[in-house]
Parts: structure tokens; sequence; C-alpha cells
């Protein structure tokens, strides 16, 4: 093509600022359209009375994903922001007086288990290799792929890997066959919490998480994660991406075939490829016609979807005992609160929770002798949502926190604010008011997630609801891919 070809990137999530900055550096006119008032998608932040709070994603694992993106730029990550490694991760609570802190070091690791279970350090080796094996293929070979067909795997090196990746077991049977201390094995099945399903339903490849977790450590950007989307927004303006907020696209116009312009409510764009990164249920059903859309609504209700989730965001006028930046909360049934999510879909009646407090790593998110805090409640997608029942579980959080840590902070809070599923629904059009996706279940694995390409030639999808997945860094390596395949459409133009 002789002209600049024109990309409109709708939404402004991690996988739209990847594609942007990629294609805007292969000499693309690049526009992303964003309809909130600031990039990051789920990744937003929240500034009250001097506090600040990301509102979405607060763990950083995978550092080498960002690391690798960074540096298609001629960057590095210490460009943008220091990196501090956690030690410990973060702690279990199975009860008062009953936790788990997770070292950062394999030593330390070690030990651990073999505390709790003599023994099982020939088991833990064993696992660690194999987690590490499929980390090494998952993300290098398999991330990458556009899973546009069955047939981009029928490769025999890939084969062998496939069998050695035990993508048909589960997380469950592989985890309980090596361990039989019920806390080394929830501590094991955490991880696939972040892929929105039960481990009974997740294939045993995901296991790359727990070498994600525990070998390559967690961390965290000094300042917060949405110094990760100022990363990648500043390098998407260096390579001349035009970035406009508060914009909603209403429609996407198609003639023969092609996506001709991208109708908002502030005016048109004409563009000659563009990168759905919004929901991807929200552009395939409500912005395109329903001849171009890849799929049908009885598709989209057939799909698991991933948790959504109740959260409140804390600013409290003291510090607190005994706390680290990630704290997990296990000391009532998992398989229960599962079940209430999955298969009888109802607000938990004795939920798992999550506490971060960042502030305990960074005091730049909140004033001096403060805290800033904030509590998630995984729950089913679809659920009736109300101020009502948002109150009734922050009572019921205050109160264990209070029972588990010993720290009471009802008569602390500044303020608080919660977000849960009509907020996911207002602000991203996400599908039942999820929040991570779909279930990385094997029948919504690779080739069998919602298709990248769209029936309309020119039109990508990217993002947590396609290939490879929920998560920053699986968001960030989906922009790359779009971004590969509309390069090879651009050289065949």
């Amino acid at each position: 093509m002789d002209k600049k070809p024109k990309i409109t990137v709708i939404g402004a999530g991690f996988a739209g600022l990847s594609a942007a900055a990629l294609l805007a550096k292969d000499g693309c006119e690049v526009t992303v359209l964003e309809k909130n008032e600031m990039a990051g998608g789920r990744a937003r932040t929240w500034e009250k009375d001097g506090f600040l709070f990301d509102m979405g994603p607060s763990w950083y694992w995978m550092p080498d994903v960002f690391e690798n993106y960074y540096q298609l730029f001629g960057k590095t990550t210490s460009d943008f922001y220091e990196l501090k490694r956690l030690n410990p991760s973060y702690r279990i609570y199975f009860g008062k007086e009953d936790t788990i802190d997770v070292p950062a070091t394999l030593e330390d690791l070690y030990q651990l288990f073999e505390e709790l279970e003599p023994g099982s350090t020939k088991n833990l080796e064993s696992f660690l290799n194999q987690a590490k094996y499929k980390y090494d293929v998952g993300m290098n070979e398999y991330v990458f792929k556009p899973s546009h067909s069955v047939m981009e795997y029928f490769d025999p090196r890939l084969a062998i890997s496939g069998i050695k990746l035990q993508l048909l077991g589960n997380m469950r049977k592989h985890v309980h066959k090596l361990f039989k201390n019920e806390k080394l094995r929830k501590l094991l099945e955490f991880p696939v919490l972040f892929l929105g399903a039960t481990p009974q339903n997740t294939p045993a490849l995901y296991s790359l998480m727990n070498y994600a977790d525990l070998v390559l450590g967690t961390w965290y950007p000094i300042g917060g994660m949405h110094k990760i989307v100022s990363a990648m927004q500043k390098i998407a303006e260096e390579q001349g991406v035009k970035f406009i907020f508060n914009t909603e696209v209403n429609k996407i116009e198609v003639k023969n075939n092609l996506a001709e312009e991208v109708i908002t409510d502030k005016g048109a764009y004409k563009t000659d490829f563009v990168v759905g990164n919004a929901d991807y249920h929200h552009i395939d059903q409500h912005l395109l016609d329903q001849e171009y859309r890849n799929y049908d609504e009885k598709y989209w209700e057939s799909r698991t979807m991933a948790p959504s989730c109740l959260l409140f965001y804390i600013g409290l006028n003291k510090k607190l005992n005994n706390i680290l930046h990630h704290n997990l909360f296990f000391d009532e049934n998992f398989d229960e609160h599962a079940e209430e999510i999955y298969t009888d879909a109802k607000w938990p009646a004795k939920p798992l929770f999550y506490a971060c407090c960042p502030s305990v790593t960074d005091a730049s998110v909140a004033p001096d002798g403060c805290e800033n805090l904030f509590f998630l409640i995984p729950i089913a997608p679809g659920l009736k949502d109300s101020e009502t029942k948002r109150e009734e579980y922050f009572n019921l959080l205050v109160n264990r926190f209070k029972d588990l840590t010993g720290n009471d902070i009802s008569d602390s809070i500044l303020f608080k604010r919660s977000y849960a599923m009509n907020d996911f629904v207002a602000d991203y059009h996400a599908f039942k008011g999820n929040a991570y996706g779909l279930a990385n279940t094997l029948k919504q694995t690779a080739f069998l997630k919602p298709r990248m390409k769209s029936k309309v030639s020119n039109l990508f999808f990217a993002g947590q609801l396609t290939v490879p997945g929920p998560g920053v860094p699986p968001a960030i390596i989906s922009g790359q891919v779009v971004a590969k395949e509309i390069k090879k459409k651009l050289k065949k133009a």
C-alpha cells in the first residue's frame, strides 16, 4: 500500500496498547479510541485524598513477558519503573494463626514443603521441572499462535510437546497425585484462579502458572500496576499513536465485507483495519450488523465465563499489623465457593477472598500513617448486583479480616468504594459483568476460544476473550499476535 494504512484500535487495554504501538512502529497511522478517561482498561487507577488505587490487576507475574515487549522498542523495564520482588511472595490464611508465607527462594520453598509433607521435596522438584517445560514451550510455541485453525497445531514437534504438556489431564489430578498435604494442594491449585476455572476443569498444562508463581516470582512496580500502562502508552505515543479518550464507539460500518468506518459519539473515523480490544461479545453482538457477527447469542450463552468479582477500595487512617502485600483467605471450603461460581451460580455463602495492601511495599500509594487496602471476592458472573448485597459482603469481610488477622478496621475507614458487576458492564461493556474473560477450560483453549479473526476481513479481535487468554501478560501477547496478523495482510495488499 502506498499510503500509510489507517488502523483504528477500539479500547486502550493492554492488548490494544500492545497492538497499537507495534503497528505504528511498522509505519501505520494508528488511532486508539477509548470510552473511559484513561488508558489501561481494567487496569485504570482511582485517586482520592492522597490514596492511589489500582482498580484491576494487582499481581505482577511473568516479568519476562513485559521485558520482552519493551525490548521490541529498544527499551527495558527499568526505563519505566523500579521492579521489586516481594519476599514473601504472599500469605495464605487457612484459619486464625494458621498461615503459610510463600517464600521467594527455591531453597526456602523446598524447606516449606518438607516441613508440611516430609519426603515431598522429590515430587516438588519433579512438579516444577514439568512446570518449567510447560512454561518454556507454552510461552514460546503456543501463546504466539493466532489459533485460526487446529492445523496450526499439527506439527510433530508440537504433538510430542503436547503429550508432555498434559493437555488432557486436569490440575486437580496432577497436584493430588504428587502431594497429600491439603495446604500444599491449595497452594499449588491457587494460581488457576487467575485462569477463571476450577482445578478439576483446568488442563494440567496450566501448572506453568506454578512456575511463574514459585520460580519466576511475584513482583511489584513501585508506584503501582498503572506504571505498566503508563510505560506502554508512552511507547505507543513515541511511535506516533494518537489516543482519543472519553469516546464511545457505537458502530463499525461494513461494506463489501470491509470495515470502512468506526462511528463514535464524537464522530466517525475512516479506517483500513480495526483492532477490537473492547469486550469481544459487545463488539460482535452490538457494533456489527448481524450478517458480520462471528457468533450468535446462543454461542455466547453457552460459554463458561471466568468469575466476576466484588471489589472494595478502602482508605484507612492507620497502619495494619502483620499484613503482607498479598493475602489470600482460604479459611472456607474452596470447592463449595467454586460450585457457587461455576455450577450453581449464586452469591457465595462462605466466600474465599483476597486482600491487597500495596502500601506495605510502596509508601507512595497512601498518605503517611495510612494504609491502602482492597478486598476482592470472586463471584459468578451475571448475578443480580445491588448496594444492599455489596454492603452485606463488606461487613462479612471486615469481620473475617478482624478474626483472622487481628486487625479491626471498622473504626478506621476514611472512605470505601465498591465495584462489582454493574460497574464492569457500565465501564467495559463486560459480558455478564465478567472480570476475567473466559474460563480456561479444555473446551475453551487455543483454537477453541472465540476466533481472533472476524468474518469481516480487516477486523481482528484482541484481549482476554480471545487467544491466548485472560491475564495481563497474555493480553500483551494477544496484541502482539494481532499486530503480526495485520502486518501479514498489509504485505499482501
